[in-house]
């Protein structure tokens, strides 16, 4: 069955300094209706415009994602983006009156938390997936950057960092599931290189940064003029560096990896710009903000160029049926040689997936036509109606006491032949809701994964006895 779209069950509030702009804001995240996404609202501005969260919005990938709509901003939104798409919400409106979102403790984790103690509330709409049927891949030869993405049953994300420093070369991270989320990516902290941050001191930059909300990694020798800078910058009574992790006045890490593991943090947060969850396996290898939001507008770009083109099911063929033919008898009238569909695989409210096998043993190969056989358009075109039967007698408690019948066909349009051989993919959603025993449905038939036939049907059911 599909997923449904969910939004957060009550209003969140946070409040605290942005990373790099030292500015304080209040921000609250709300309910939002079905389709909305994530959007951001700048209520600290006259016209309270509105920012949504999708990948071409994105303005400015320096040290953290900014987004721009509407003639305002919202920067550094992976954290927050990253713990909501962990959370498994699609929908908030998130109002903000500042420029910068709270960096907190420099995690997901207070996002993560005050979600997962929100709870979400399940909407009336199907959720929408990216599932990349083929690889996909984004290569920066410049920086070393590639984000992969490949064909998966669920999300998961593989990480390797590597910098030019004696401290820290190379680390790998892997999260196997958002189920993990909590534990082993939202605690990891942002973190920094001491050679990085210290041409940003020296210009006001990071003016909401502290030892509180990152690590600082240390790769240089600390002269007394950066060891007094550091002292006020962080308002530290002695500055001293952690010799086993080179971190400025932390302890230690929370987990060996705690670098690599941000990146899982961010990847995810940028990776949800593309306004829908990914259903496929990513690696990043030395990903930045950058990179992840290219890959990120990549992905919008062929959503955009598929929207409307409708997908076959993603259904395994072997699988076990929720109703095999024999049980299909048992609602429909229909006998051999004119049962039509073999399998149902998927059944809700709004829809149903069936299946036809088509063998050369069919009656209708004989006419139809010698030496080049065509299965019928009109026989797809009736199983297809068969297969929209069980979604419709289904709601019934005595299916057997009714029959089903066409009051409308429209809009059919055959793409391609279907031959013997070919196994038949049926899809019927609803368009309207069945009311009185009318069912108004689209109807689609695919032949390994290509659409070969669509319609829109119209049928009533009717009692016999």
């Amino acid at each position: 069955m599909p997923e449904s779209q969910h939004t957060i069950a009550s209003a969140i509030t946070f409040e605290g300094k942005g990373l790099h702009t030292g500015k304080f804001a209040h921000m609250t995240l709300q309910p939002a209706e079905a389709d909305t996404g994530i959007v951001f609202r700048r209520v600290d501005l006259e016209a309270r415009p509105e920012v949504r969260a999708l990948a071409e919005l994105v303005s400015s990938t320096q040290r953290s994602t900014t987004l721009s709509e509407n003639e305002a901003s919202v920067t550094t939104v992976e954290h927050l983006l990253s713990a909501l798409m962990a959370s498994g919400v699609d929908n908030a409106l998130i109002d903000i009156d500042g420029p910068e979102v709270p960096i907190l403790d420099g995690t997901a984790w207070p996002f993560f938390e005050a979600l997962q103690a929100a709870g979400r509330s399940e909407q009336d709409a199907a959720r929408k997936l990216f599932a990349p049927r083929e690889k996909v891949v984004f290569e920066d030869e410049q920086t070393g950057s590639r984000i992969e993405i490949y064909p998966d049953d669920h999300f998961s994300v593989d990480v390797l960092i590597g910098f030019d420093s004696p401290i820290l070369r190379n680390q790998f991270a892997r999260l196997e599931s958002l189920d993990h989320y909590g534990a082993q990516v939202a605690p990891a902290r942002t973190f920094v290189f001491l050679r990085e941050i210290m041409p940003l001191l020296q210009n006001g930059l990071v003016r909401g940064g502290s030892l509180d909300n990152a690590i600082v990694l240390v790769d240089q020798e600390l002269s007394d003029e950066t060891r007094e800078m550091l002292r006020e910058t962080f308002q530290l009574e002695h500055v001293k560096v952690n010799e086993q992790d080179h971190t400025l006045n932390n302890t230690s890490f929370k987990f060996d990896n705690e670098p690599a593991r941000h990146k899982i943090l961010d990847v995810i947060g940028d990776l949800a710009l593309i306004g829908m969850p990914i259903r496929g396996k990513v690696i990043a290898t030395k990903p930045g903000h950058s990179a992840n939001v290219r890959m990120a507008q990549h992905l919008r770009k062929q959503i955009k160029k598929n929207r409307g083109r409708i997908e076959a099911p993603e259904i395994s063929l072997s699988a076990k049926p929720l109703f095999d033919v024999v049980e299909i008898m048992r609602f429909l009238p229909h006998r051999p040689p004119f049962l039509l569909v073999d399998k149902i695989m998927e059944m809700s409210e709004r829809h149903v997936v069936g299946i036809k096998n088509v063998t050369m043993n069919e009656s209708f190969f004989q006419g139809h036509f010698p030496g080049a056989p065509v299965m019928p358009g009109v026989l797809i075109i009736e199983a297809m109606a068969q297969t929209a039967g069980m979604l419709v007698l289904n709601t019934v408690p005595d299916p057997e006491n009714y029959l089903t019948y066409f009051m409308k066909i429209d809009k059919v349009k055959f793409r391609n032949q279907v031959k013997p051989g070919d196994t038949l993919v049926f899809l019927l959603d609803l368009i309207t809701p069945i009311r009185r025993g009318i069912a108004h449905m689209n109807g689609y038939a695919f032949v390994a994964g290509q659409l070969v036939t669509e319609g829109e049907f119209m049928a009533q059911i009717t009692k016999t006895k």
